[in-house]
């Protein structure tokens, strides 16, 4: 009052700002950010919670919100009464609690818990019954925030399927999650935010490399040398090994985005089969070869080259880079440099078709010359991504032949080494008789004849 405005006791915080982006039924979009970036922000306004400072939000349809599972929960009340409290709170009438009531405990798997008062509850089932009630409420958008990891194995089963059912009947689902192989999985498109500022919107692949970006630029990976001197790496002097392919085993990458921090891209990745001979189909069991090449825009230490396999439902089903492998590298590239990689997979793979990944990624000369004795924890953080090329190309996986016809080798994702013994036990005698009987090399109309007398 007695400033009149003149001085500013406060200051000014936007915790979100130039944020937009659509949600279509039926779609699975990430939210990814690092911490204090805006994401639980953004959630409490779309559900309600809090309201913006400026702009426009758009709802269509009843919205679930899994922010704070069991907030609304009475302590006091027993389970089956918070159903009806929280169900209610929701929007739901108590016809249509009672209706799927039966399913909400049967989801939750409490048993007779469900009459006792929630205090008593482990946290584990006080969660789970939350979480019941929350994905019964037949929503037309469903928030999730870290809230999937809640329970064992298979209760988290349990909600991942309950969360596809609900997307295949037309739910918008908005996930948030720190868990970049969740968000790349069950996640189409994505949205990174940065500092409250939308940094990414696209393809979920694309936003995860582009979040880990986010900590190369901030200081928390190495950076890329300047000016160094690099204590070489002993390499053989001997002519290359890698034959490149025939130029129609190229796949075209005219039209394929590359996230990268620096100027260096991805100039070729091809396919071929054990023999060279290009492929893009193979039979379970087959080795695949895939080359790939990326032109050097600056000097780097020891380049890390790597694939990685996913499903057509997103499922990273192989990855490996050359610091899993332990191979010789070169190192103290210059830039203007090709680094070249030929990597050989085996392909002990389920039927279907596969999406390829490339990467290439920098590390100190020293850590490479360590890498037996550095745990992932410690390298992983170290590492200086270059480039990477989301869907640079795809591939299917057929039946076996084996005796000219076609063969499963096995079921699930991924042929895992092992081996079967099977042993068959004697039966037990049931007298002396048929003993003597199996001994005789009765038939089986004797021995039965003999038992009955």
């Amino acid at each position: 009052m007695l400033f009149r405005g003149k001085k500013q006791y406060f200051r000014e915080f936007w915790a979100l700002k130039d944020v937009s982006f659509e949600v279509k039924p039926g779609e699975t979009f990430g939210v990814i950010g690092r911490n204090g970036s805006g994401k639980s922000t953004l959630l409490q306004i779309l559900a309600g919670t809090l309201a913006s400072t400026c702009g426009d939000i758009e709802i269509h349809g009843r919205i679930a919100a899994l922010l704070e599972l069991g907030s609304g929960f009475n302590p006091e009340f027993t389970g089956r009464e918070n159903v009806f409290l929280n169900g209610r709170i929701l929007g739901l009438s108590k016809e249509d609690i009672e209706d799927r009531f039966e399913q909400i405990q049967t989801f939750a798997e409490i048993g007779e818990y469900i009459d006792q008062p929630v205090k008593t509850y482990s946290s584990g089932m006080f969660v789970r019954l939350a979480f019941a009630v929350q994905a019964h409420i037949d929503a037309n958008i469903v928030i999730i925030d870290e809230a999937l990891a809640v329970g064992d194995v298979f209760f988290r089963q349990k909600c991942y399927s309950r969360l596809e059912q609900l997307r295949q009947s037309g739910t918008a689902i908005l996930l948030v999650s720190h868990s970049m192989g969740d968000i790349e999985q069950y996640c189409k498109r994505a949205i990174l935010l940065n500092q409250g500022h939308q940094e990414f919107i696209g393809p979920a692949s694309e936003a995860v490399q582009n979040y880990y970006l986010l900590y190369q630029s901030s200081g928390q990976s190495m950076s890329p040398p300047s000016q160094l001197q690099i204590e070489r790496i002993p390499q053989s002097t001997a002519k290359s090994k890698i034959l490149p392919p025939p130029e129609i085993a190229f796949i075209s990458l005219g039209d394929k985005s590359q996230v990268k921090p620096s100027e260096t891209i991805c100039t070729g990745v091809a396919l071929c089969n054990a023999q060279g001979e290009p492929r893009r189909s193979f039979r379970q069991g087959d080795v695949a070869v895939f080359y790939y090449e990326f032109e050097l825009r600056q000097d780097i230490e020891v380049p890390v080259c790597g694939i990685v396999l996913k499903n057509d439902h997103g499922i990273i089903v192989h990855g490996k880079n050359s610091w899993q492998v332990g191979n010789d590298c070169p190192a103290g590239v210059k830039a203007g440099s090709k680094v070249i990689c030929q990597q050989s997979i085996k392909l002990d793979l389920q039927l279907g078709e596969y999406i390829i990944e490339v990467g290439l990624a920098s590390i100190d000369a020293a850590l490479w010359q360590r890498r037996d004795y550095i745990s992932h924890e410690e390298i992983s953080p170290q590492f200086y991504r270059l480039c990477y090329v989301p869907n640079a190309g795809a591939f299917a996986v057929e039946l076996a032949i084996q005796n000219g016809v076609g063969i499963l080798t096995h079921h699930g994702v991924a042929d895992l080494p092992g081996d079967i013994t099977i042993e068959a036990t004697p039966a037990l005698a049931q007298d002396d008789a048929l003993a003597d009987g199996l001994a005789a090399g009765s038939t089986s109309d004797d021995r039965v004849i003999s038992k009955a007398k």
